[in-house]
């Protein structure tokens, strides 16, 4: 009898995580949703007042349009650009995110994407490092 027990707990769990698992998938697949080409960057070394852009691929996938509902950074020092108007099944879309590169040392930070997707926020994340400031040395007088 506790054999048919556990069997039926066993049973019961396992068709329970089964209807949920396919409920979720069922929602991705009639409302919006968001892929992504990469979540991360890393820049590796980038030189001080270096170029600091990265650009985030992203698809619509979902059967309604997309709708970037609002793209907020970790700190002051990472600006993201992103498109307002709601993106169509299958166009193609960026978010640009720019690091102040006069801020050296190493760094590690993250974007969230707040959409109408059902996967959201998504975090992207950039990484890297800013040389320090290199001192022009040829207009320093000589030492004698």
């Amino acid at each position: 009898m506790r054999h048919f027990i556990n069997f039926f707990c066993v049973a019961a769990l396992l068709l329970t995580g089964c209807s949920q698992t396919s409920h979720k998938s069922s929602m991705s697949s009639t409302g919006a949703a968001i892929e992504f080409e990469t979540i991360e960057h890393d820049f590796g070394t980038i030189p001080f007042k270096g170029d600091g852009t990265y650009e985030f691929v992203f698809k619509s996938k979902g059967e309604e349009p997309l709708v970037l509902k609002n793209v907020k950074s970790s700190c002051g020092c990472t600006i993201p650009e992103w498109p307002k108007e709601p993106i169509s099944k299958g166009k193609k879309g960026t978010i640009k995110v720019v690091y102040n590169t006069r801020v050296t040392g190493s760094f590690s930070k993250s974007i969230s994407v707040s959409s109408n997707a059902s996967e959201s926020p998504i975090v992207l994340v950039i990484k890297g490092r800013v040389e320090e400031e290199k001192k022009d040395m040829s207009a320093a007088p000589a030492l004698e």
